[in-house]
């Protein structure tokens, strides 16, 4: 079955664009188009997708409005959000919103693919640069946890193994690195994942990365400016 992908932005020749690259893959369709947040909160709920591709600085409702509604609802989409590289100051409140991926705008098409094709299935994806950037707002403290004694609490259902995997997702490796660092096989690996998941009630590893990050379980160092 085809993909069902919904693309929002305010500008439409932007919007036609994308529109145009994912048409073009067997595996997806776009069902809709939406030029704010307002119109894709209702597009979503009357068309049911199972991507929304939100930009963020649109007119009525922003992206991140949008995506928290749209992401607090039963049986929500997953939502990537493409913006420019003068927004990811936006990256972490998308993030908290519910979005599943981040993605600059000026991303390949194989890209842009490529991720709504992962968060579709259920992953999560970041732009390097958008890491980079969130993981020195931690780092410089500039970036204010949320954490609460429930947060806390929260880490007590966890197993040894599940808050060391949990470090680990949080610095942005993957299942087979993790496992190589671990010394343990990627099916373990996987099985850590889903139980920490589903014991701290998140989505998906990068709910699991902003929960470590305000918890304490990771704390980055600066990023390389010169990258």
């Amino acid at each position: 079955m085809s993909l069902r992908v919904l693309v929002v932005d305010d500008q439409g020749i932007v919007r036609a664009g994308f529109a145009a690259v994912i048409d073009a893959e067997e595996d997806m369709t776009v069902v809709g188009e939406a030029a704010d947040g307002a119109e894709a909160v209702r597009l979503t709920e009357e068309l049911a997708p199972d991507v929304v591709v939100m930009d963020v600085r649109m007119p009525q409702l922003d992206g991140i409005a949008a995506t928290r509604i749209i992401t607090g609802r039963d049986n929500a989409p997953r939502v990537l959000v493409l913006t420019t590289f003068d927004l990811d100051a936006y990256v972490f409140d998308a993030l908290r919103a519910g979005a599943s991926g981040f993605l600059l705008k000026d991303v390949h098409a194989a890209e842009l693919l490529a991720g709504i094709r992962v968060v579709a299935a259920g992953e999560s994806v970041l732009a390097p640069s958008a890491t980079r950037r969130l993981i020195g707002h931690y780092a410089s403290g500039t970036t204010p946890g949320t954490a609460d004694g429930g947060g806390l609490r929260a880490l007590d259902a966890l197993t040894g193994s599940q808050r060391t995997v949990l470090s680990l997702v949080a610095t942005g490796l993957t299942n087979a690195e993790i496992a190589e660092e671990l010394g343990i096989t990627v099916g373990t690996v996987k099985s850590h994942v889903n139980a920490l998941l589903r014991k701290l009630g998140l989505r998906d590893r990068v709910q699991a990365t902003i929960l470590a990050y305000d918890l304490g379980l990771a704390r980055p160092n600066p990023p390389d400016t010169h990258l």
